[in-house]
């Protein structure tokens, strides 16, 4: 006689997913072995672990954005780190090799008047 099938509730796994939580930690949570977990996900969403996994925790990925968001309306340092992120902000500006050219010019044509003066 079979053992009977332990329950995995859809609803806690999907939000374990979301939250980033492992495979142990979520096999932690609901006291199952990785291959009891694996055989569920292909019963309940025809699919292995990694790729129910990959698809849920995009769930998750969006609140922390949202999140990030909200808070960088209230927070320098946060606005500052997503514009770095997603913008392409940089602390220092950027030196272009014309600058740096028209510079080097600049210089030699003071030395070059130092030296007729």
């Amino acid at each position: 006689m079979a053992r009977p099938r332990k329950e995995i509730d859809k609803g806690n796994f999907e939000k374990l997913c979301g939250l980033q939580c492992t495979k142990e930690e979520i096999c932690g949570f609901f006291d199952v072995t990785d291959k009891t977990l694996e055989s569920w996900c292909k019963r309940t969403y025809k699919a292995g672990f990694s790729e129910v996994f990959r698809q849920k925790r995009g769930t998750g990925k969006i609140s922390l954005r949202r999140y990030q968001f909200e808070l960088a309306k209230k927070n320098a340092n946060m606005a500052i780190w997503l514009g770095k992120q997603y913008l392409g902000q940089r602390d220092t500006p950027e030196s272009t090799e014309k600058n740096e050219g028209m510079l080097s010019d600049l210089i030699d044509g003071l030395k070059n008047d130092d030296d007729e003066g």
